[in-house]
């Protein structure tokens, strides 16, 4: 009844996962949408599952990078179909699975020039929102992604917004995606765009760099954050009169801190827009038996929200996350590229 008791107070829950059991299980609780990433994908493709659309691959004389975003594809895919009924039934305001793009493109190893990552971001988003009615194409708030944005929402992509952190990463990506959207040749009635905030990794980073918070401020800076972004997307896009909202996603929303309850993002973000949730913290909040009320809306105490704006440098916060979250991108992506060359071998060694 938890889940029930969240999606009642306003907020739509999607599934931060693209696993068919979850989706099976969370869609019967509520879920509306999932997303999807090269984690993910790898964990699914270990269990071995997969094994004989892989082998079909290979028979194909696929390479492991083809195969990766086949599978991909296939299994985003798999997931529309289950939030099919739920884009249908909400007409596009819900409902929605997001496909990420290649997170080799921001590989700090090989750091691509700035002009390629524009090229490429542009050009693969296209390509998979290609006819795809319930797909979202997740496009990270770096300067090659932000720079990408205008065109892909003016040929038609409807986008996520992943990978940010702060209030200037949102309105770069935000008014991007507006110009780009005044010039969609099919008009605005089917315009929608997301913004995903990551909440938990702020506290994680605050937690350890900045020490000098005081108790009652440490383990908010997150939650404060994503309402103060949440409340300058709700007055930006206040006037507009469009059919479709276009929100906030609430991700990273897993507890990481030791003193945080397991459902202490969802409690804090509950009441409006989507949050994006991992399955175990779907079960926790499942069995905690709680009732949610809106809280998206109540912000800390004023003396609290002083302190952080004071000592917290969005700046630093900022250029630490990114290079964090970049590498979340490309190791998981490396690793598929490897859970898939291992698949190649043992599948090789069993048909022997």
């Amino acid at each position: 009844m938890s889940i029930q008791s969240l999606i009642q107070s306003g907020t739509k829950l999607w599934l931060d996962s693209v696993h068919p059991v979850e989706i099976q299980k969370n869609v019967a609780r509520g879920a509306t949408g999932a997303t999807s990433n090269p984690i993910i994908i790898s964990g699914i493709i270990e269990h071995g599952n997969y094994d004989e659309q892989i082998a079909r691959l290979i028979g194909k004389g696929m390479d492991d990078n083809a195969i990766a975003w086949e599978m991909t594809d296939e299994l985003v895919a798999d997931a529309q179909e289950a939030f099919l009924p739920a884009w249908e039934k909400s007409q596009g305001n819900d409902g929605y699975v997001s496909f990420e793009l290649d997170p080799l493109l921001e590989d700090i190893e090989v750091n691509y020039p700035l002009d390629y990552r524009k090229r490429k971001y542009i050009e693969l988003g296209q390509h998979y929102a290609l006819e795809q009615d319930n797909r979202m194409i997740k496009v990270p708030a770096t300067d090659g992604g932000i720079a990408a944005l205008e065109e892909l929402a003016a040929a038609g992509v409807t986008i996520n917004v992943t990978l940010c952190f702060t209030m200037r990463q949102y309105l770069a990506s935000r008014d991007a995606i507006w110009r780009g959207a005044q010039r969609r040749k099919n008009g605005l009635k089917d315009f929608k765009s997301v913004y995903s905030i990551f909440v938990s990794r702020v506290d994680a980073y605050t937690d350890k760099h900045i020490t000098q918070l005081s108790d009652d401020a440490q383990g908010v800076v997150g939650v404060l954050n994503a309402k103060e972004v949440w409340a300058e997307n709700q007055k930006f896009w206040k006037d507009k009169n469009l059919r479709l909202e276009q929100e906030i996603v609430f991700a990273s929303t897993g507890k990481k801190l030791s003193w945080q309850a397991e459902d202490y993002y969802v409690e804090n973000l509950a009441g409006s827009d989507i949050q994006t949730v991992p399955p175990e913290t779907i079960e926790a909040v499942e069995h905690l038996g709680k009732t949610y009320g809106r809280a998206i809306a109540q912000l800390p105490e004023e003396k609290i929200v002083r302190e952080i704006h004071e000592k917290v440098d969005d700046n630093a916060l900022e250029a630490f996350l990114m290079e964090e979250g970049l590498a979340k991108f490309t190791h998981p992506f490396k690793k598929l590229l490897g859970t898939i060359a291992a698949k190649r071998q043992e599948l090789a060694t069993a048909n022997r």
